[in-house]
């Protein structure tokens, strides 16, 4: 039996979320077929330029915004 593999099951194999088997299913899928290797090979292409353009914030930032909530004597609600 072929299974079918979608978009969500590739993201969920990049983010190692899939499972040891799936994961194998998945590899294999791979290797038949080229649209599958294609639309995996860009959504790992897409995550590595997400990943690389997050920003910190600078301590200047974190301060200012930890300074602000001090002075409205913001507390956390249980």
């Amino acid at each position: 039996m072929i299974k079918t593999f979608t978009q969500d099951d590739l993201v969920r194999y990049i983010y190692k979320e899939t499972t040891p088997e799936e994961s194998s299913e998945i590899e294999i899928a791979m290797l038949f077929d080229e649209q599958l290797a294609e639309a995996y090979t860009d959504l790992f292409s897409v995550v590595n330029d997400l990943e690389a353009s997050m920003k910190s914030p600078s301590e200047k930032t974190i301060d200012a915004i930890i300074s602000y909530s001090k002075s409205y004597h913001l507390h956390s609600v249980d």
